[in-house]
């Protein structure tokens, strides 16, 4: 069977690339007959996405043309096609800049598409369903995609939360992924479930898989004496919240990571960037600590460098306000038998319970700490008794050899 996997990007910019890199290296080891090819906007010459902010008037209506429809993606995507002739495409993101032109290519050429559903971009046209303020927002409800006009929903934005708006009306009336789509792949329970309380036509559609996770045989977890929050740093993230909630406790916190929101973030916690060694995860102590937490900006890390940093901290927190739906960072915490401090919003509370770790209110700096302080308070042997338990889940949810056995009964179906 030959796999043609699409995706915006080839390079890690976010949890979605990442499994979609992942799920490349999947299939390309496993065999059995597999032939998987990738496509992405490097394929078009796209290496860079320029900001249209920056950009005349002029460049920027020819940007807003391509948003909606690109044309030059379109013709790439049928040269591809024509000569590794895939079997079925697996499509991860590709609003905006590959532009539903894909769908149009891939069912004039017969081929049959899986979409594993990262955001919810289906149902909202800023895709994470919070309004320009940061708060949970669903007036887009059954298609009302005005709403995101009137509330200026792209960073309060008029122009291009119109442009976005034009793009769901666009595949509302012409290109609906609801017809174009043969199986959608949900990561999370909580995201099929709102997918089909918007248009139950997802319910006979789709299917819930969750994220992978590589394994690690004969790692013994120890209760470090950080907590450790990783990821992208954007406001829905929550980390104002998490640096609120831990400015009175005695603990010590390490954010990793990038994003918008980052010089923000070292403006407030006045920041010494630390690089823990590979050997020794333990981080660097900054000058002028507060008196009671202290709190260090490690940048981004990834591969070793951040495996180490994770298995020195007692606690992962996932602090999001946003509906997260399989957030990596917690498959990654529970395969490495780190347990987790998540909020309880999204699809968090399915993998985050009393006995993997701790849940608290999303947006809640008292509900936060009170979370944190029993965290840290765990005597040894229940801290001993909770890392294997998200070993445990993480064995019979993320699993690789499950996953890729799924993976490939969905491609099946499909094509059959």
């Amino acid at each position: 069977m030959k796999v043609l996997l699409i995706n915006r990007n080839d390079f890690v910019d976010g949890g979605a690339d990442r499994v979609f890199l992942n799920t490349f290296d999947l299939l390309q080891v496993a065999g059995c007959g597999l032939q998987v090819e990738k496509f992405t906007r490097e394929d078009v010459g796209m290496e860079t996405i320029v900001d249209p902010r920056s950009l005349s008037v002029w460049k920027k209506l020819l940007h807003v043309r391509d948003y909606l429809y690109n044309r030059r993606v379109a013709g790439c995507l049928d040269r591809k096609i024509q000569v590794f002739r895939p079997d079925v495409a697996h499509v991860h993101l590709f609003y905006g800049t590959l532009s539903t032109s894909i769908l149009k290519v891939l069912k004039k050429k017969k081929v049959p598409v899986v979409l594993t559903v990262h955001d919810y971009r289906l149902l909202c046209p800023a895709n994470a369903m919070l309004d320009r303020h940061g708060h949970i927002c669903e007036k887009c409800y059954r298609t009302k995609y005005y709403q995101c006009f009137i509330k200026r929903c792209s960073g309060g934005n008029l122009f291009f939360s119109t442009v976005i708006m034009l793009e769901a009306y666009l595949r509302k009336w012409m290109y609906k992924p609801i017809k174009l789509i043969d199986r959608f792949i949900f990561v999370s329970d909580f995201s099929r479930n709102k997918h089909i309380e918007f248009d139950p036509r997802y319910m006979a559609k789709s299917i819930r898989l969750y994220n992978m996770a590589d394994e690690k045989p004969g790692i013994i977890p120890i209760k470090g004496d950080y907590l450790l929050f990783y990821g992208r740093i954007s406001k829905e993230k929550g980390l104002l919240t998490l640096i609120e909630a831990v400015k009175n406790i005695q603990v010590k916190l390490i954010i990793a990571g990038r994003g918008p929101q980052e010089e923000e973030i070292k403006r407030l916690i006045d920041y010494k960037t630390i690089r823990p060694a590979t050997n020794n995860p333990q981080p660097a102590t900054r000058n002028q600590q507060p008196a009671t937490s202290t709190i260090d900006f490690a940048g981004f890390l990834s591969g070793s460098e951040l495996g180490q940093l994770i298995l020195g901290c007692s606690f992962v927190v996932v602090p999001s306000e946003w509906y997260e739906n399989n957030p990596m960072t917690v498959v990654e915490a529970f395969a490495l038998g780190k347990p987790v401090i998540g909020s309880r919003i999204g699809g968090i509370p399915e993998l985050v319970t009393s006995e993997t770790g701790f849940l608290f209110e999303p947006g809640n700096p008292l509900s936060l700490a009170e979370a944190i302080e029993k965290a840290v308070n765990l005597s040894t042997e229940k801290y001993k008794m909770m890392s294997v338990s998200c070993r445990e889940f993480a064995n019979m949810n993320f699993d690789r050899r499950k996953h890729l056995e799924q993976l490939t009964g969905i491609y099946q179906q499909v094509v059959n």
